[in-house]
């Protein structure tokens, strides 16, 4: 029970000392990476996110770990995941192969149930996207696809008719989507 407030101050101290440090780093190595090392990309992107945020947490609570080895692994990480996703952004196959596809699961009043099984998603889930988007009746929704980033896009149906100044039609982009069970 001695050490459940307080142990020590030397101890205390080493901890405050390399908050503050492991604080500086991220924030700094963050600012220099960019927008994509805290945004919520893809899975391998939250990945890094949380391996980081561990080994932040490791570096100042483990004395065994000093800061020079915690900076260390928290810069290779940043610097992996910028050779990753630079790559990524030049390779279309690399791309593919690291990150998930957009998959979707409803279509023009149809849930594609293949789809959401393999994804693991429920229709409430998918009513609830709607509803964040403000859209109350399934019949105006063209489709709803789940990101790469897992999150769910509705798309509402477009009820401006044939003089649309936009002629695309949505089947044009979302068919290739699909997949076939």
């Amino acid at each position: 029970m001695d050490m459940l407030f307080f142990d020590d101050i030397e101890k205390l101290a080493r901890i405050v000392l390399t908050a503050v440090l492991v604080y500086i780093l991220i924030v700094v190595t963050t600012k220099v990476s960019g927008k994509r090392s805290t945004s919520q990309l893809n899975n391998f992107d939250w990945i890094v996110t949380v391996m980081i945020g561990s080994l932040g947490a490791s570096t100042i609570l483990l004395k065994d770990i000093p800061f020079i080895e915690g900076g260390a692994s928290i810069l290779t990480l940043y610097v992996l995941q910028y050779l990753v996703t630079k790559y990524a952004a030049y390779s279309p196959y690399f791309g593919r192969l690291i990150l998930s596809e957009p998959r979707i699961l409803f279509y023009q009043g149809e849930f594609l149930t293949t789809a959401m099984l393999e994804e693991r998603l429920t229709r409430q889930e998918l009513e609830s996207a709607m509803r964040k988007e403000g859209i109350h009746n399934i019949k105006d929704v063209e489709a709803i696809i789940l990101e790469s980033d897992a999150m769910l896009s509705v798309i509402p149906k477009n009820h401006d008719g044939p003089n649309d100044s936009d002629n695309t039609d949505p089947s044009d982009t979302l068919e290739p989507l699909i997949r076939q069970p």
